[in-house]
């Protein structure tokens, strides 16, 4: 899971994008269709919940159900299996998006790259 880390400070450092900078391509290079994520829990209401800043993210809607559950199942934390899968699994999305990204970001930085060289040549 840190190979990315290695690519950038020991090989191709100049086509390795870095994962603390948003992204330098626009988001619909080469999808016509693509749609914007957009968060569905408000920020209200990550506030009434209390919400740490570390879990506000594009699943904070099921994790806001999970502790709904949760409080009012307890202390039958079993009844919440449902929400906590639905949780896990946007997480689990999240996560192989970000990934997506991160590789579409390193290819077209190295087609750049190609191109450059080639017009120089």
């Amino acid at each position: 899971m840190g190979a990315h880390l290695a690519r950038r400070y020991v090989t191709n450092s100049d086509t390795e994008p870095d994962p603390l900078k948003p992204a330098g391509f626009p988001s619909d290079l080469g999808f016509e269709e693509r749609k914007e994520r957009v968060m569905i829990a408000t920020q209200q209401q990550m506030n009434e919940a209390q919400l740490p800043v570390e879990q506000r993210d594009y699943c904070a809607h099921h994790l806001l159900k999970l502790m709904k559950c949760k409080r009012d199942n307890w202390p039958n934390f079993l009844a919440c299996k449902h929400e906590r899968h639905d949780w896990d699994y946007c997480q689990h999305e999240d996560y192989v998006m970000r990934m997506k990204e991160f590789e579409r970001e390193r290819r077209l930085l190295m087609r750049k790259k190609r191109i450059e060289e080639a017009q120089a040549a």
